[in-house]
């Protein structure tokens, strides 16, 4: 099993939310931006006038199983930042919304294989 890669520092953010594309969903946010890597490298954020850190890291851990689940269909060679849509409620978090929401950012975002 291999380990999802991730975005940790602001710049490498930054960088993806300021020059990559931009997908709205109903839940979240999605920017992409092609890296110079053979793999996807993705960032979770959620902010902290939102909610407190239970809710948020309950949010973060619900996108990254989603994409575990989807990682393996999707093309290589992306940095990939997925932002909770600030207006919904934290509380409203759904794994199968979030599920349905993901594979048509990524659908539309022309990052799916198979399709």
């Amino acid at each position: 099993m291999r380990k999802i890669k991730t975005l940790k520092k602001n710049y490498e953010f930054k960088n993806v939310l300021s020059k990559g594309k931009f997908y709205v969903g109903k839940q979240i946010l999605l920017y992409t931006i092609k890296n110079n890597n053979k793999t996807n490298v993705i960032g979770i954020a959620v902010s902290t006038k939102q909610c407190g850190a239970v809710l948020r890291n309950r949010i973060k851990r619900l996108i990254r199983e989603n994409y575990r689940l989807l990682k393996d269909d999707l093309k290589q060679g992306y940095n990939i930042v997925f932002l909770w849509n600030k207006k919904i409620e934290p509380k409203d978090a759904n794994y199968f919304k979030i599920k349905e929401d993901m594979h048509k950012l990524l659908k539309k975002a022309n990052l799916l294989e198979n399709d």
